[in-house]
């Protein structure tokens, strides 16, 4: 007679869950008091995770967990406060928390110049403000605070905008509708088509906007989806952007530049002669030191007539040796050069 075969008795799903969550429990204290033991939270930690990851999970989803890691052992280093341009749930907002999680110490602030003042001062450790739009192109007030703050770029985050109509009221309502300039003429040809009739009015900010439309059914805000949920209206039309690939790119500036990490791209401010051909032999410099660039805005000195900064990012780390080649070359023939930063790659989000 054959021997019957013992069964193993094997733990609930749930209790196999709740048995690993306390694990995870005890490796996050343990992760918090190592943080807050050496001051330091390993910022590429959700990147790191991303690479590293092989399981089920989506790496988005990786990501934001992570971020969120980070973003709760930094506060209690104690010296950790971000500045965005604000209010909350507006797009900046969005992309403080894309970048450095929820739990971080966000902070709004009134205008992209102040955000360069509490870096440049000491009162935040970092900053997040628009640089440039897929649509409308270079972001000036930023562009101006460069040439003036003494802060690096240590980061980039595109994020990818997408603009919905929101109102308290029936879209048949609307008569007027509320954002802040960009977003109205990033929109602007939806809204030629699907609201003629109305008047399209400019304000501070997004979140602004909103407020406005949750307590008048005749304003239709132009916000996020985030926007909508936080002021209790409702999306009538999801993506009215004009460009579908509508992509802001945000810069996080603070007092010192990245690390290298082998996938990065470096942003310099010069000025050169304003003399024939000091520009072509200012970018032949990018060729011969086979140095791809990535962008270039030309920006005018404000109270100079025909001066001219020009902001350029190219692929590579300041500290690799053709980038060090190629910015001493430059030096020579720049009357001003300023290295602003160099900084991981970052792919578009949303």
């Amino acid at each position: 007679m054959a021997k019957k075969k013992k069964t193993t008795r094997t733990a609930s799903p749930k209790r196999e869950i709740d048995s690993v969550d306390r694990e995870i429990l005890k490796l996050l204290e343990r992760r918090a008091e190592l943080a807050s033991e050496s001051h330091q939270v390993a910022e590429d930690a959700a990147a790191k995770a991303v690479t590293r990851h092989r399981g089920p999970l989506a790496s988005e989803a990786v990501s934001a967990v992570f971020r969120e890691i980070v973003a709760a052992c930094r506060t209690l280093t104690g010296s950790e406060r971000i500045a965005y341009l604000g209010p909350e749930h507006t797009f900046s907002h969005i992309a403080a928390i894309e970048h450095f999680g929820a739990a971080a110490d966000l902070v709004p602030v009134a205008t992209i110049a102040a955000v360069f003042e509490e870096v440049q001062q000491g009162t935040a450790a970092f900053g997040i403000v628009p640089m440039e739009n897929s649509t409308d192109g270079r972001v000036s007030d930023t562009l101006e605070c460069f040439a003036k703050a003494s802060v690096s770029i240590c980061g980039e985050l595109p994020l990818v905008i997408h603009h919905c109509l929101l109102g308290s009221g029936a879209r048949a309502e609307v008569r007027r509708v509320e954002s802040k300039p960009q977003a109205l003429s990033q929109c602007r040809n939806w809204l030629a088509r699907h609201l003629p009739g109305a008047e399209c009015h400019p304000v501070a900010s997004t979140a602004e906007a909103a407020q406005t439309a949750a307590n008048d059914p005749t304003v239709a805000a132009i916000a996020s989806a985030q926007a909508a949920a936080q002021y209790g209206l409702s999306v009538l039309v999801p993506n009215i952007e004009d460009n579908k690939d509508n992509v802001t790119r945000f810069a996080v500036i603070g007092r010192e530049m990245a690390a290298k990490t082998g996938n990065d791209k470096t942003a310099l401010m010069l000025e050169i002669s304003h003399e024939p051909g000091a520009l072509a032999d200012a970018m032949a410099v990018f060729k011969r030191n086979r140095l791809n660039m990535t962008w270039i805005e030309s920006f005018p000195v404000a109270g100079s007539r025909g001066r001219y900064l020009f902001f350029i990012e190219f692929v590579g780390h300041a500290t690799e040796a053709r980038a060090k080649k190629a910015i001493a070359a430059l030096e020579k023939k720049a009357q001003q050069l300023v290295v602003l930063g160099s900084y991981a790659h970052r792919e578009p989000i949303g």
